[in-house]
């Protein structure tokens, strides 16, 4: 996971498959105490369930409103399943758009230090594909904003990819990122995605060749996942002007809404980025961070909902 991409994007591989970052009002619904803090299996049935729409539906709402859509990235399992289950509620409760929310596995190359040391830890407490389904299940009902799964290509061949896309539409997930698959191998996965409601979003790059661009702009569903740097996530200091460009180029191409992630971290970087024309915020790695490094679940849980609440007021 540490293998950094140089001058040649995993986006545009097309050999074999080698083997990513998210946005709350000015006020969160969602407290959390220490005292409060439950397993969330124990408090989840007392939640009543709230209907979701897609990625792009989420996308036209936000366009007549006038605003840019938050998403946040967290790590299954990091610290553990239950706080992860009780994240997704507190980010949902801050005002998030889109959750995108990262399978763990044991190679995770388009990623950086960061949310390669959450998957580790997620997956040494024993996260794997059917926990991490059996709490979306209780989860997603309770959600107003619709989740976008994010997995490497290996988990889904090994399970399947028309039984993977069965099993996580049942599990009430709406879309799908899988970074380390080239366009020219994504067939089956479209097919999939498409027979069952699943908007499998693809991902273009600070190098990917114009004529490429537009067929993976084409190709996408849900909205456009722009990557704003070459090489892996993780936080930067300051989001590259050439975002803009880039995002020009594609609003040329394609009225299809357009996501940047990959170093942005702080509320200044978003409040930037959707100056320049973005419809859509992606942080991840400060987020995870965040989760991963606070002294107890509890703690983390308060300082999500403090962190999330900043980068979702940038966007005000």
């Amino acid at each position: 996971m540490a293998v950094a991409l140089k001058t040649t994007c995993f986006l545009q591989l097309k050999k074999k498959p080698q083997h990513h970052l998210l946005i709350c009002p000015n006020f969160c619904r969602f407290n959390v105490s220490a005292k409060a803090f439950k397993p969330p299996m124990a408090t989840l049935a007392t939640a009543p369930a709230v209907p979701t729409v897609g990625l792009a539906e989420t996308f036209a709402k936000l366009k007549q409103e006038g605003k840019v859509a938050f998403i946040p990235y967290i790590t299954a399992g990091d610290p553990d399943l239950a706080t992860t289950a009780e994240a997704l509620k507190v980010l949902d409760s801050c005002g998030s758009d889109i959750i995108e929310l990262g399978v763990p596995y044991s190679d995770q190359l388009a990623d950086g230090p960061v949310i390669q040391a959450a998957a580790t830890r997620s997956l040494a407490r024993g996260t794997n594909y059917d926990s991490i389904i059996s709490m979306l299940k209780e989860v997603v009902p309770q959600l107003s904003c619709p989740v976008a799964l994010f997995s490497y290509y290996n988990p889904i061949l090994k399970r399947g990819v028309k039984k993977f896309m069965i099993t996580v539409k049942d599990a009430g997930i709406h879309g799908l990122v899988v970074p380390d698959v080239p366009l020219e191998e994504t067939e089956i996965l479209r097919k999939e995605a498409v027979n069952n409601q699943i908007e499998l979003v693809l991902l273009t790059t600070p190098t990917t060749p114009t004529a490429r661009m537009k067929a993976i702009v084409e190709a996408s569903k849900g909205f456009v996942y722009l990557v704003s740097s070459v090489g892996v996530t993780g936080a930067r200091a300051s989001v590259s002007e050439k975002v803009q460009t880039l995002l020009r180029d594609i609003k040329e191409a394609s009225s299809k809404p357009v996501a940047v992630g990959f170093g942005i971290s702080k509320p200044v970087h978003v409040k930037q980025v959707a100056g320049w024309g973005a419809d859509g915020v992606i942080v991840g790695s400060a987020i995870v961070k965040l989760l991963g490094e606070a002294k107890s679940p509890e703690e983390g849980l308060k300082e999500l909902e403090i962190f999330t609440k900043s980068l979702k007021d940038a966007l005000s």
